[in-house]
Order: structure tokens, then sequence, then C-alpha cells
């Protein structure tokens, strides 16, 4: 396995204020790295939604919680981890119950389309419940496939 080349960690309250602290530091880190506007538009916002359950669903009422967030720089992918300590929850329950199942999206479970988009937008989503709450996201760099193309012409269009 590819040792990380750097490590990032950050620790914030879990509150709605800083999930806009996150999105700009893995953004910064993302462009650092060579993704595409998309791509890192897909990591901001699979980020957000595994940070705001974190916020909305982790702690109980005057519960005072944090998230931590980890980010392995890889030379072929970023990988992010979103960590609480809160109240666990059964994945695999809400996995199965959908997210969309043929509802409508009024009739969704709250959290199931999150975590749908979180799968949806990032290479590989790992999530484990134990204690607390941990949400492992891999995005790779697809940055050889550019290169590859990089000094090709196009072929003369023929009539």
């Amino acid at each position: 396995m590819n040792k990380a080349s750097d490590f990032i960690e950050l620790t914030l309250p879990a509150k709605a204020d800083y999930v806009g602290v996150v999105r700009l530091t893995i953004s910064g880190v993302a462009n650092r790295m060579g993704f595409s506007f998309d791509e890192i538009e897909d990591i901001k916002i699979a980020v957000s939604e595994a940070c705001t359950n974190a916020v909305n669903h982790a702690y109980k009422g005057a519960e005072e919680g944090q998230i931590r967030i980890g980010c392995g720089v890889y030379d072929n992918r970023l990988e992010i981890m979103v960590v609480d300590r809160g109240k666990s929850f059964d994945y695999d329950t809400l996995n199965q119950l959908g997210p969309v199942n043929g509802k409508s999206i009024d009739q969704l479970n709250e959290g199931g389309l999150g975590l749908f988009l979180i799968e949806s937008l990032m290479d590989k989503v790992e999530i484990s419940g134990d204690e607390g709450v941990i949400v492992m996201m891999t995005k790779y760099l697809h940055r050889d496939e550019v290169e590859e193309n990089v000094d090709r012409t196009s072929p003369a269009p023929t009539q």
C-alpha cells in the first residue's frame, strides 16, 4: 500500500458553521493535486454531506461534539476520512431502505439521500459505525488518462 506523501487533519466543532471551512480546505488540497474543477466540486459535495450528517445526527441535544477530518494525499488519489464519536447508526439497514427505491424525494429517509450522493460522487466509500461513525471516501486522480492523450493530435477528418 502506498504511503501518503502528506496527511492533513482538522478537528472542528460539530456545528454547521464549520462545514464551509472543511469544504475550503478540501478544495485547496484537491486543486493542488490537479483534480479537475468538476472533480473538486464532487469532492466538496461529498465531504459536505458527510460533515452535515455528523452535525445533524451524531450528537444529541446539548451534547457538544467534534468532527475530525483526515486527508491522505497520495500520488494517485485523495482519501478523506470524516469521523464523529456520536451515536452510531445501522448503515446496512439504512442502505437497504433505499435511498430512492421508487420513492419520491419527500418520502426518502433523512440521511439516505446524502449517503447515496456520497457514494455516487466518490470512487470508493467505506462506512463503519462501532463507536461513532467513520466515513472513508476515496477519489482517484485520473491524471494519466489526460497525460496519455495530451501529445496526440486528432486524426485529420476524412471526407
